[in-house]
């Protein structure tokens, strides 16, 4: 049996503030549970709701040392099993009693620091010795750095192998060197600049991405973008010293539950065979339930985003009066930057009947707006992977997108000479450009009805399941840990 162990800040349905949880959540029950034991290890936050946390089982718990300032902490072991899958929570009220599972930088570093141990220290007191531990974003980046370091000393360790994945660069887990030296106490010579050393702080990624036997991020492009300076946020010479142990695999999203024909937060259920009349009854419900104009000739646009820079939300700013035309809506579901927040509700005041601003992350919301909708935008300035373009092609709602990272690799721009294309697509981070594609999208949807539902048809029959990406995982981990697949074998 070939064992995994994924580790990771946040998993759903336990808990989810983005795309990251859905990757953590989604990927391990792809796998063949006759060959494969994926397990997952997530912290036992206290906003885990409590149909879930009142039903976790004690497994073990112990005292584990941190570093000077940390001293002797409480570790208690709590195990899950849903949908299949074996899930472990690192208990500690000091750092996992919270509303929310991320809060102020510096205390953010100090718990993820004694979870990153915490998950190596509880390996052999629960009898499970992964082959490799999969890391996801810079809250654990310290597992490969602990594993290769401190941990090495334990003949239990031997052998285990990390993989780094980085979901967004632009989040590393930067504090100063004097603090993360008396949090993790590591030794001084570990705070160099080839290891983790960043502008002379200390940086738990840039750990990670030293000390990982492997690096993947959430699409091709992604992965030779963060190689430049201009989207490497400062690691591009180091991940570019690393292009060879490093590549891009497009996420994938959970198929069933995506799935608008048996999605029961939506109005009305649909599949391909009749999307062109259900949608417009979700279309029309929808803005019933928003207070917009009732219209199902109308032309809806969504956005389901956390509300910041990295969205292209300035773009929207400078065109929105043309896009909210007396024949067009748009729908905002998110949180975020406040000044983006009130952007939003300012719009909203401004068109009434046109525009409804829900500052507010709502599962259920979102699910409606996939399914009303009509188009879907993402200006992005950057996109690691994204899962809305993704999830709108599921309910057959045309993706509006930025050339940018998954959102490049998965998009493919409509010709309407040709009649290809699964959605539009704008290259340079511009304004202009914005508008004239949500512009062409209009004239296609107005002018060329049917080409559009042929268009929306072919979104609905894309497979975006995890299926191809788990067999790129797959070949990962057997190339990784030398295992030889069956066709190895036989040859």
């Amino acid at each position: 049996m070939k064992k995994i162990l994924y580790a990771a800040s946040e998993c759903f349905p336990f808990v989810k503030t983005g795309g990251l949880a859905d990757v953590v959540a989604a990927l391990p029950k792809e796998f063949d549970k006759s060959q494969w034991d994926v397990r997952v290890v997530i912290p036992d936050y206290t906003c885990i709701p409590p149909q879930f946390r009142d039903n976790f089982q004690f497994v073990t718990s112990f005292q584990m040392g941190g570093g000077p300032d940390m001293g002797m902490k409480y570790v208690g072991v709590m195990e899950y099993e849903y949908q299949g899958v074996h899930y472990y929570f690192i208990d500690n009220l000091e750092y996992f009693e919270c509303f929310y599972p991320y809060g102020d930088t510096r205390y953010d570093i100090e718990k993820f620091t004694f979870f990153d141990k915490a998950v190596l220290s509880m390996l052999p007191v629960i009898d499970f010795k992964p082959d490799l531990i999969h890391c996801h974003d810079w809250q654990t980046g310290f597992i490969p750095v602990y594993l290769k370091n401190e941990f090495q000393a334990n003949p239990f360790y031997h052998g285990i192998k990390s993989i780094m994945t980085i979901h967004n660069l632009k989040f590393q887990g930067v504090w100063d060197i004097e603090t993360m030296e008396g949090i993790s106490g590591f030794p001084a010579e570990l705070f160099t600049p080839d290891k983790l050393e960043f502008n002379k702080a200390g940086n738990m990624l840039k750990g990670g991405i030293v000390y990982a036997d492997y690096i993947t991020t959430v699409s091709p492009t992604y992965c030779e973008e963060i190689q430049t300076p201009y989207y490497g946020e400062g690691l591009d010479g180091l991940l570019s010293s690393r292009h060879f142990d490093m590549q891009g695999i497009v996420n994938g999203i959970d198929t069933v539950t995506y799935d608008p024909s048996t999605d029961m937060s939506i109005f009305k259920q649909y599949d391909v065979s009749n999307f062109r009349r259900n949608k417009k009854i979700n279309k029309e419900k929808l803005q019933e339930e928003l207070g917009l104009t009732v219209d199902g000739k109308k032309y809806m646009i969504g956005l389901v985003s956390r509300l910041t820079d990295q969205k292209g939300l300035d773009l929207i700013n400078y065109c929105m009066d043309g896009i909210a035309d007396e024949n067009t809506q748009f729908v905002v579901c998110g949180t975020g930057e406040n000044r983006y927040e009130n952007m939003f509700r300012h719009y909203a005041w401004k068109y009434p009947d046109r525009i409804s601003a829900n500052i507010c992350y709502s599962e259920d919301l979102a699910r409606k707006l996939y399914a009303g909708c009509d188009a879907f935008l993402m200006p992005s300035h950057f996109e690691p992977c994204g899962l809305t373009q993704l999830i709108s092609f599921r309910y057959g709602t045309v993706p509006i997108v930025r050339e940018t990272g998954g959102l490049k690799d998965t998009v493919e721009p409509y010709n309407e000479y040709e009649k290809t294309g699964d959605g539009f697509s704008f290259k340079n981070y511009n304004g202009d450009e914005l508008l004239n594609i949500v512009n062409y999208s209009k004239y296609i949807f107005f002018t060329k009805k049917a080409d559009w539902n042929k268009m929306a048809e072919r979104d609905m029959k894309k497979d975006y399941s995890w299926n191809a990406s788990k067999f790129k995982y797959e070949g990962l981990y057997n190339y990784l840990c030398g295992w030889l697949d069956e066709s190895d074998q036989e040859g």
